[in-house]
């Protein structure tokens, strides 16, 4: 099972594997897209 933690997709950004970075840029966009509903549900 991979990590799915954002400290690890930042680091698998560098990786010369094209499927590894876009796992990880999914999960960085996903974590982004989460923190901006959960910002403008607490308004």
């Amino acid at each position: 099972m991979p990590k799915t933690d954002l400290a690890t997709a930042r680091r698998q950004m560098h990786s010369p594997n094209i499927k590894t970075r876009k796992h990880a840029l999914r999960l960085l966009h996903e974590a982004k897209r989460n923190q901006q509903k959960a910002r403008v549900a607490g308004r």
